[in-house]
Order: C-alpha cells, then structure tokens, then sequence
C-alpha cells in the first residue's frame, strides 16, 4: 500500500515491458546516451574533445545519482541542467564538454523519440499477436452458420468466422497505419534554440557540411535513417498527434469487437475467458460477466479520448517554441502507450480464450431460419412466375403475425402458412428443401479463407498464443 496516488494504467493494467520503457531509468540513460552521442560526434568532427572524455561518460551512463539531481533541481528549477550538473560530477574530465552546443530539446525530445519508436514496436508486436488470434479463429469457425444482425435486429445468416475476420481487418487497418507512423518517424538531431543550428554553425566555424554530418551520425547511432528537415527548437509537435491517432486507432477496433462480445456473451453464443475461480458478481454467484471485454471497453475509451490531447498541442504551438506542451505531453503520451499496451494484452487473452457456445447459435440458426430463408423463396417464386412485390407482400405479412405470436408464446408455422397462399406458388415440400442454414451463408466462407490468404505475410510465423492476466 501507498499513501499517494499511483496510475492504475501502472498498477493493474499495462506490462513491464511497457512500463520500463517510459520509467524514470530508460529516460534518463537515454538522455546520458545521447550525450555521449553528442560528444562523440563532434570529436569525430575535430571538435577539441578527448576520447578520453568520451570513453569516460560512456562508464556513468547508468549510474545516476537521483538524489543529487533532485537537489539541484530543487535549486535552478531545470531538470536538464541538473541532470548535465549529476553527469558532471560522476564524469569531472567531461564536465565542461557535456551537452555542448545543445539546447534541453536536443535530449529531452530526441530520448521521447526513441522512446515512443521503441513504444510503437512493442504495440506492433502485441497487435499482430491479436490478429494472429483471429485469424487461428476465423479458420476454426469459418464455415459455422449464426444469425447475423443489423441493428441488433436477426438478419441473414453469416458465420462465426466470418465475423471475427471483421474484427481482424479492423486490427489490420490499424497495423498498417502503426507501420506509416513506424516508417515515416524521423529524429530531431542538434538543432539549437530556434532551430536554425547557429550555435553548431559557431562550432564548425561556418561548415555547414559538419553540421549535417553530425546529426545524421547521431541519428543513425540510435537507428533513425533521417532527421526532420526543418524545424523549431522542437521536432514537430504533429509528430505526437499521429502516433496517438495510430494508437486511439486501435482502441476504436477494441472497444468494437469488446462490444460484439458483451452482446453475444447475453445472448450466451460466445463467451470471453473465465478462470476457474473467478467471480462473476458479489451477490449472484451464477452471473458470469464479460469483465474482459467491459475492461477492453473502459480502456479503449479514456484512449480515444487521451488522443486530442496530442491534437490541442500540436495546434497550438506558438512560432519556434512554447513551453505550454511539455507537461501535457509528460501525462497524455506514456498514458496512451500504457492504456494501449493494456487493451492489447487483454485483447490477446479474449481472442485465445473465446469459447464458441454451437449448440446455442445451432438452437438461434434454427428459430430464425424461416426467416431468413424468405428472401431465397421470393426469388424462386419469382422464377415460377410470382410477382415479386406481391410476394413481398405475402411474406411481409405471414412474417408480422409470425413475430407476435412467438412474442405472445404461441406456436405459428411460418413455412405452412406460406405453403398456403396460392400467390406464393411453392408446395411445403419445395419450401423445406431449402432448410439448410448453410445455403443461407452465402460466401462467407469463401471471404474468409480468401482473407486469411491475404494476410497470411502479417502473421507468418506467429502462432496463436495467450497472455496471463493477473487482474
């Protein structure tokens, strides 16, 4: 227990591979890496720095001494500079050469860059493990007849495969916008303070080549193949904007395929996970709530809506640079990669664990096959020499009295009462011929496996596979 408050996004929900990535150590190591970085980079360049300097800030890049920046912090009321001053002191031959040139931009953005990058990679990996989910599901029940619906309403038939592939080429979607973000992210590099890179052009005594050659080799070091083009003392802030969007992208997919799961866990066709142990409610010890996919439900909206933060900043930055977004973006960006990396773990328990209840879908197949089957017998009556709208009309109205007598709890043959119009032209024999739901599916079969083919490259090599949810 604690007696201050702690993020249940840190608490209950995201991983520990998530978690290390936006911890206190893997911000400020990186900070230190990008100093040494820096250092190096302009030694190369004949900048009067030793490499015993160097080498002597690579030995304290991880051996930070936290008390000491927080005094000092306390004192000048910056957190870089009394990171550099902590630096210093663990590294005295390189005090006077660290962060050289650079303005508080050059590591604090730069490490979020690296950050997020390696964030983004994490996401990819857990979404691809969902999609690996659903395709191994959409295989299995590719073929099995259930009632689809159109606003919640029973309509025709599709199949269980069939739906959960709707699901996975949401996940898709979301992939391949996660990879234009992956692909497109650049590395601010050295810019100085409004980034024109004068301080560094002061440096190289006007060799502007110098200036380039030492971004790209930083760049590089921490696997960025290029630095944005222009820029403010800040990378662009719309950088942040569309990697929250990838990531509230993914919660908008969740938070649907969560809620195709409550309706159809009430309707007992499917349910989520449930351990062997656990308790569906307080007081009704029978219920067996989806409090997975309710989680998944919960997490994916405080996502979406965490996204507009990035949006607000980005559209609000003022000439070169303003201070109004860091402590925005401190909360709203490791946040959004918790609460995304939270969905995606509980994502990838429900899609492992569904549990295909056959023979209820089998009993709502049943009761809804005259039904659907109506649309098909239109058409043969049709081809017997029926008027269509005057078929239309018989089957409209035996269908309305069908409904309210099975709402009354009374017995109504649908299939005889068609049989008996003379209008309708089809013996009860030739109705019934058509009793198979799997005539009623159309290809949705063929969809799925053509789907399956298609993705297949997304997911070689990934077999299905679960994740423990510890609460």
């Amino acid at each position: 227990m604690t007696d201050r408050y702690e993020s249940p996004l840190s608490t209950r929900y995201a991983s520990k591979e998530m978690l290390r990535l936006f911890s206190e150590d893997e911000r400020y190591v990186t900070w230190r890496k990008l100093w040494v970085a820096l250092a190096a980079a302009e030694r190369d360049l004949g900048l009067p720095i030793t490499g015993e300097q160097v080498a002597e800030l690579e030995a304290h890049v991880t051996d930070i001494d936290y008390e000491l920046v927080r005094a000092r912090e306390k004192e000048v009321r910056h957190d870089v500079m009394a990171h550099v001053y902590a630096y210093g002191k663990a590294a005295p031959k390189a005090a006077g050469i660290i962060h050289l040139g650079a303005t508080s931009c050059y590591v604090t953005d730069n490490a979020d860059l690296i950050i997020y990058r390696d964030a983004l990679r994490l996401i990819r990996r857990r979404l691809v493990q969902v999609i690996a989910n659903l395709a191994a599901f959409a295989g299995r029940y590719k073929a099995l007849p259930t009632p689809g619906y159109t606003h919640y309403q029973p309509a025709q038939f599709t199949t269980v495969g069939k739906r959960a592939a709707l699901w996975m080429q949401d996940f898709v979607s979301d992939l391949e916008e996660l990879d234009f973000v992956l692909s497109t992210l650049k590395f601010l590099g050295c810019r100085g303070t409004t980034g024109t890179e004068a301080s560094f052009l002061d440096l190289f005594d006007g060799d502007g080549t110098k200036v380039d050659l030492m971004n790209r080799e930083i760049a590089m070091k921490f696997g960025f193949s290029e630095c944005f083009p222009v820029s403010g003392q800040t990378y662009p802030r719309k950088t942040d904007a569309r990697i929250l969007n990838a990531l509230s992208s993914i919660g908008q997919s969740a938070y649907r395929m969560a809620g195709d799961v409550r309706l159809l866990q009430h309707d007992r066709q499917i349910d989520e996970p449930f351990e062997t142990h656990q308790i569906g409610s307080s007081a009704m010890a029978y219920k067996r709530n989806p409090m997975r996919s309710e989680r998944i439900a919960s997490l994916s909206r405080y996502l979406m809506t965490d996204a507009l933060n990035a949006s607000l900043t980005a559209s609000s930055q003022w000439l070169e640079r303003t201070l109004d977004d860091s402590a925005n973006r401190r909360i709203s960006l490791p946040e959004g990669f918790l609460a995304a990396d939270a969905v995606l773990r509980l994502l990838t328990n429900v899609t492992y664990g569904l549990k295909v209840n056959e023979k209820i879908i089998e009993n709502a197949v049943r009761e809804y096959l005259p039904y659907v089957a109506t649309e098909n017998l239109m058409m043969e009556a049709v081809k017997r020499g029926a008027d269509r709208q005057e078929v239309h009309e018989i089957i409209r109205q035996c269908s309305m009295e069908a409904a309210a007598k099975s709402k009354a709890g009374e017995d109504y043959d649908l299939i005889a009462e068609l049989a008996e119009n003379p209008a309708f032209r089809l013996k009860e024999t030739e109705i019934a011929a058509v009793g198979d739901p799997a005539h009623y599916t159309g290809r949705a079969e063929e969809q799925v496996e053509q789907y399956l083919k298609e993705t297949a490259p997304l997911v070689r090599g990934v077999e299905a596979a679960d994740e423990t949810i510890e609460l």
